[in-house]
Parts: structure tokens; C-alpha cells; sequence
């Protein structure tokens, strides 16, 4: 029967005495130990950055600008206006 091996990185850090018993009292009072407390704390907040350094979000004048400027090129484009056309799509069916 083959196993599964996950390996594990270790990281170590420093802090003041008052933000380890924050962190120590938080872990507690959620019921999980120290270590899987702060993993969990910092891949919740990793995964946050990524997503935002990620993610474009504009508001509905500078949308309606990026549409406009697809609109109106010189040069017929339809691999980028069939993207748009299916982020439109998929939008309308995202709306309740």
C-alpha cells in the first residue's frame, strides 16, 4: 500500500512577550495549539495578499473607459473581445 510523505518546512520567529501571550490566549480560545494557530493566521493572510496583488477591480467609470477603449480600436482584436464577451457572460449568470 504506497504512502503518502508530506514534508514540512520549519519557521521560526521572534516577538515581544506581550504579542506571544495575544497570540497564545487567541490560539487557546480557539481551541487549536499555538503552531496550527499562527499557520493557519498567516496562509489566511498570504492567500488575502496573493488574491488582491491578483485580482483587478475597478469602478463602474473606469469599466465602462476599459470597454469604451475595446470598443473603439483601429485594429479588430477578437481573441480579447471574445474574453470579454465571456466575462460578461459569466457575470450575468454569477447575479442572483
Amino acid at each position: 500500500m504506497p504512502t503518502t510523505s508530506t514534508d514540512y518546512e520549519r519557521i521560526d520567529l521572534r516577538t515581544s512577550t506581550e504579542i506571544k501571550t495575544l497570540i497564545s490566549r487567541a490560539a487557546s480560545l480557539s481551541g487549536v495549539s499555538l503552531s496550527a494557530f499562527l499557520v493557519s493566521a498567516a496562509q489566511e493572510r498570504a492567500k488575502q495578499i496573493v488574491s488582491d496583488s491578483e485580482t483587478l477591480n475597478l469602478s463602474s467609470r473606469d469599466w465602462d473607459a476599459f470597454f469604451n477603449a475595446l470598443d473603439n480600436t483601429e485594429t479588430a482584436r477578437p481573441k480579447l473581445q471574445t474574453a470579454a464577451d465571456e466575462y460578461l457572460n459569466w457575470r450575468q449568470v454569477q447575479q442572483p
